[in-house]
């Protein structure tokens, strides 16, 4: 009966902190400028959701539906939730989502699966995941 009632309130504080840290995250501007990056085609890598729609890791999405080119705002806000868990808000050099796709060289993590997505802190779309988790209070 304790381990019920413990069990209970440690998934009730997790779900209390999942939720207090996605307020801290702005779903609009994660919508309309971060998610986009997850299904654009760069030279020389495949895009985010080929490997991430499939996969089991930390940093899961969404499946599209047959013919679709965007998320529906249920499916976004599922990708958020997911997204919330791997930055740090206010701290962009310490989200492993941005951190774990940059190049070695500019302090990205050691190896990363799908290739080298950002090959410094100024490319452009780096910038604006940076953005998007510096805004978070």
């Amino acid at each position: 009966m304790i381990l019920t009632r413990m069990a209970i309130a440690a998934l009730a504080a997790a779900a209390l902190a999942t939720t207090a840290l996605a307020a801290e995250l702005d779903f609009d501007t994660y919508r309309k400028t971060v998610e986009p990056i997850f299904l654009k085609k760069r030279p020389g890598h495949a895009r985010c959701i080929v490997c991430h729609e499939a996969n089991n890791s930390a940093f899961h999405l969404e499946s599209l539906a047959p013919g679709a080119t965007a998320w529906t705002e249920e499916q976004s806000r599922l990708n958020f939730e997911n997204v919330s868990h791997l930055v740090v808000p206010g701290d962009p050099g310490a989200s492993k989502l941005l951190i774990h796709p940059l190049a070695h060289a500019a302090g990205g993590d050691i190896f990363h699966g799908g290739g080298r997505q950002f090959a410094s802190r100024n490319d452009p779309e780096w910038k604006a995941i940076a953005a998007w988790v510096s805004q978070a209070k």
